[in-house]
């Protein structure tokens, strides 16, 4: 079992910054690889990024290449989403989740994750 707990989203002007973390309970947090999806009203959750358990992998949806970055920090429990150059399409409630599958095909999946954080919503304000 890993709990995910979001934190960090808010209201920001367009061209603006935020980092969200996602702190995780457990001891196997390093096993598991990470993702960031988001979902805005009336749309269907879409993939944002991912990292593997190692950190040496990143995945990144395309929307967002360029301004996002996904990292991890294992002795922390957490992984970060930096998320630069916002822009009111990137409006969103975003969720992370874990994964503890090896094969990074599933990793841009919402079927490739077994454990979802609560969300932490974002704004971008034009």
């Amino acid at each position: 079992q890993v709990l995910l707990v979001e934190s960090g989203g808010g209201l920001v002007q367009a061209g603006g910054s935020l980092r969200l973390s996602c702190a995780a309970s457990g001891r196997t947090f390093s096993t598991y690889a990470m993702g960031w999806f988001r979902q805005a009203p009336g749309k269907e959750r879409e993939f944002v990024a991912a990292i593997s358990w190692s950190g040496g992998s990143t995945y990144y949806g395309d929307s967002v290449k360029g301004r996002f970055t996904i990292s991890r920090d294992n002795a922390k429990n957490t992984v970060y989403l930096q998320m630069n150059s916002l822009k009111p399409e990137d409006t969103a409630v975003y969720y992370c989740a874990a994964s503890s599958l090896r094969v990074s095909y599933y990793y841009t999946t919402l079927e490739g994750y077994r454990y979802w954080g609560q969300g932490t919503q974002v704004t971008v304000s034009s």
